[in-house]
């Protein structure tokens, strides 16, 4: 039984191969990754925003935007880490809120420009809140 159901598959196998091989290939002029429409950056700045700003969110959905957010190829604008930071200050979770500015630090990599322009435009946020930097506390000279 075993043997001719793998014989009357690799009939299927060989018969869809040639077919395959007769057939010319359609050229496509354009690739599509996604069959969904294409998010703008200011969309996607407010879809963050508004994930930070829910009065509901938990410890944990903080912890999954971010790391989510995290492992897109990008730095998130200043709007979206004041966002995150002001979630952490209605979690009271200082570490998180210093985590998220190690983050961002370490997602700009090379270009050492991109982190002193969001510290600069999240100062006012950070003097609010009571949150210091991780230079301030000495954490980036570990």
């Amino acid at each position: 039984m075993l043997a001719a159901t793998a014989l009357l598959l690799r009939r299927c196998a060989v018969s869809g191969l040639h077919a395959a091989v007769r057939r010319p290939a359609a050229v496509l002029h354009a690739r599509c990754y996604s069959h969904g429409s294409q998010e703008s950056d200011e969309e996607f700045d407010a879809r963050w925003v508004t994930y930070f700003n829910k009065p509901d969110i938990d410890a944990w959905e903080l912890r999954k935007g971010i790391n989510t957010l995290v492992g897109y190829d990008l730095v998130p604008e200043p709007k979206i880490i004041d966002a995150a930071l002001r979630a952490c200050r209605r979690l009271n979770d200082f570490a998180s809120a210093v985590r998220i500015l190690e983050v961002v630090k370490d997602k700009a990599g090379p270009h050492k420009e991109i982190y002193p322009y969001v510290i600069q435009e999240l100062r006012p946020t950070l003097s609010e809140l009571g949150i210091s930097t991780p230079e301030e506390l000495g954490l980036d000279k570990a």
